[in-house]
């Protein structure tokens, strides 16, 4: 096999490997607050909304150290064991107790900050100038895929269900985990590269590993981590506007859009399963965007902007459909949902169009954020992408947070105000990165 079909086969293992397990992690965040909503009455007493707060915050903090981990382990064993414990957090909710759901969010948020600093270190390294798009592409519509499957099921499963009892939960939830180990294995799949360098140095991981001072090697690289010069660098500092709205839409598509639908009484004996059905349509959303943009990476001459500008449209769209559609209050509504209406009956149809756009959109940003930080830190890899979870996570964890209080409109209006300065200066580092390459002759051909 050539390297570059290594690479690409390398590209294919970690799309499907992180598909199984978000099938399961993403499914889990979307029927959370519903499934623990049916269990309050019960000795249990969490928030849905508060696990994924604890999860993304905790993540946020553990970028801090997260490239030293895969720099002294290895992007691969980082990965697995991360996998470890998604499987873990989501095992909890087929038996639930209050301090064991709040304990493994804890150590999700770790095993995540490491799961994807290693996956974007894996997509660097089997990239290069030209490749970087559709690889960004690929990879992209490969997980995204997680959201059909998973809330597939949930929608048969869950069909004409008002109340989700407990056989309903160990069902779904043994079969979210068997899922999820299946994905951790085939990170073993993943083929290294003769010239794999580990994550801010110029020796490989099995170099470090096999010198003796190993512990004084991970503190050289805690102390001596390019994040947070990296951190500090205009292109970040403006990337990371961007990377915050992503963070916020998110929370709003993956946690607080599908407890909405589930609370709209209006909706009678479907509600449930509308559940999954939106899940399915903002993932069809995220799979035709990271498949087309993958695909016309090699063909676009324009960069990433018109992408992103699509993005910020089809957002905006959504937003506005689901102000109209969805009641004020359906985010923090009691177990007996809401009865209350918007401006308009609440509609499934639009319920649904608004899931799918949802997903197009975050495509269109994600994809490109991929891309351009992979352009930008082909060197410095692990920080970067670091960098980029830092900040969307703290975002993710913030959002989490006031979705237990803030109605729908507030929500709404948070979004639409970071998405377009987010969008601006998007652009900012786009163009600037265009004039870098005019600079040294190369061809402006790739998204």
């Amino acid at each position: 096999m050539s390297s570059e079909a290594k690479k690409l086969f390398n590209i294919i293992i970690l799309g499907v490997s992180f598909m199984f397990i978000f099938t399961a992690f993403q499914t889990c965040g979307n029927i959370a607050q519903t499934v623990i909503t049916n269990l309050n009455s019960t000795d249990f007493h969490g928030s849905g909304y508060t696990s994924m707060s604890i999860i993304y915050g905790v993540l946020s903090a553990s970028n801090l150290i997260s490239p030293s981990v895969v720099a002294i382990v290895g992007p691969q064993f980082s990965m697995v064991v991360s996998g470890m414990f998604y499987s873990l957090y989501i095992a909890v909710f087929i038996q639930p107790a209050t301090w064991t759901f709040y304990t493994a969010s804890v150590f999700i948020g770790i095993a995540a900050a490491v799961l994807w600093t290693a996956q974007g270190n894996c997509l660097t390294v089997n990239s290069d100038e030209n490749t970087i798009g559709r690889n960004s592409g690929v990879f992209w519509a490969l997980l995204q895929f997680s959201l059909f499957f998973g809330n597939l099921y949930i929608y048969f499963a869950w069909q004409g269900k008002t109340h989700i009892s407990e056989s309903d939960r160990r069902t779904v939830f043994i079969a979210l985990t068997v899922i999820s180990l299946v994905g951790t294995v085939l990170f073993f799949l993943i083929r290294k590269q003769e010239d794999t360098k580990a994550p801010g140095d110029d020796d490989s991981t099995n170099e470090i590993l096999g010198e003796s001072s190993s512990f004084i090697n991970f503190l050289h690289y805690f102390f001596a981590e390019k994040s947070i010069t990296l951190s500090f660098t205009k292109e970040m500092m403006l990337l990371s506007v961007t990377t915050a709205y992503t963070g916020l839409v998110l929370t709003f598509f993956s946690g607080v859009y599908g407890t909405c639908i589930g609370a709209v009484n209006r909706f009678g004996s479907e509600e449930k399963s509308l559940i999954g059905l939106s899940g399915i349509f903002t993932g069809v959303g995220e799979i035709l965007g990271g498949g087309v943009f993958g695909l016309l990476s090699k063909r676009s001459r324009s960069g990433r902007n018109p992408v992103v500008m699509l993005g910020i449209l089809v957002h905006f769209i959504a937003f506005y459909l689901i102000f109209f559609n969805m009641p004020n209050d359906a985010p923090i509504a009691p177990m007996e949902g809401t009865d209350q209406i918007a401006y308009m009956i609440p509609s499934k149809e639009v319920a649904m169009l608004c899931s799918f756009l949802l997903g197009l959109g975050d495509s269109c940003f994600n994809t490109q954020l991929l891309s351009i930080l992979g352009f930008l830190y082909s060197e410095d890899s692990a920080p970067a992408f670091a960098i980029f979870k830092f900040v969307q996570s703290i975002c993710a964890a913030v959002a989490y947070f006031y979705s237990n209080y803030f109605l729908l409109e507030w929500q709404l209006l948070i979004m639409v105000i970071v998405g377009f300065f987010g969008t601006i200066t998007f652009f900012t580092v786009e163009w600037r990165a265009a004039a870098a390459l005019a600079a040294r002759g190369s061809d402006y051909s790739s998204i």
